[in-house]
């Protein structure tokens, strides 16, 4: 993984969520608190307009500044466990030597680890670890069966959309919907959805390039 891989993941990842604010809204209109779509928005933002301090990093000490900033970026509960992740996912790339999709896979369980430990929340509580759990599970095997960057990224994106849609059936622990108990069956959470959006954007970036 380079820096200039990075930056561009970060343009790419601001442009979807851009391209999906009437989504997101609605979904956090739904059972959150209304104002995810407005930090998703300002942490892209933000990490698109360090591009300048972030090109001279290392690519773990360019993880480790998206996290710091998105920390003093992002409200509510999405910036700690977000940073958490870029952190995380920065050290444990510099505890790797060498370049391959293990290492990155490794590095991408590490930061889901850091949302678990900080966020206090698990698979099938209607959150977005309900994304990223499976597709960290899915990202190790596929990197442990030394499978092509092709498969592996449409593997991520199928694994993705399938842990977002089953949020839809989930009754909330965590967060302001876990208050609407049974409510909130048949939403799915805004969380999941842009994080299955952020993982389908970047898989679709390297399946292009």
């Amino acid at each position: 993984m380079k820096t200039t891989f990075i930056m561009h993941a970060a343009k790419e990842i601001q442009q979807t969520i851009l391209a999906n604010e009437n989504t997101l809204e609605s979904l956090d209109r739904a059972i959150g608190d209304g104002d995810h779509y407005i930090n998703m928005k300002r942490g892209a933002q933000a990490i698109v307009d360090i591009e300048t301090e972030l090109a001279v990093l290392s690519p773990e000490a360019a993880l480790n500044k998206i996290g710091l900033k998105l920390l003093s970026t992002i409200g509510g509960a999405s910036g700690p466990l977000l940073a958490s992740f870029f952190m995380s996912m920065g050290k444990a790339l510099q505890s790797h030597e060498g370049e391959s999709h293990l290492k990155i896979a490794n590095a991408f369980a590490a930061g889901v680890q850091a949302i678990i430990q900080r966020g206090k929340a698990n698979l099938g509580e209607k959150t977005m670890l309900d994304v990223l759990i499976p597709v960290s599970n899915q990202f190790l095997l596929l990197a442990q069966q030394n499978s092509d960057t092709a498969l592996i990224c449409k593997g991520l994106i199928e694994t993705a959309e399938l842990g977002m849609l089953a949020t839809q059936d989930l009754i909330a622990t965590k967060g302001r919907a876990a208050g609407l108990g049974e409510r909130a069956i048949g939403h799915i959470d805004p969380g999941a959805k842009s994080c299955q959006l952020m993982i389908t954007s970047v898989c679709n970036l390297i399946l292009k390039s």
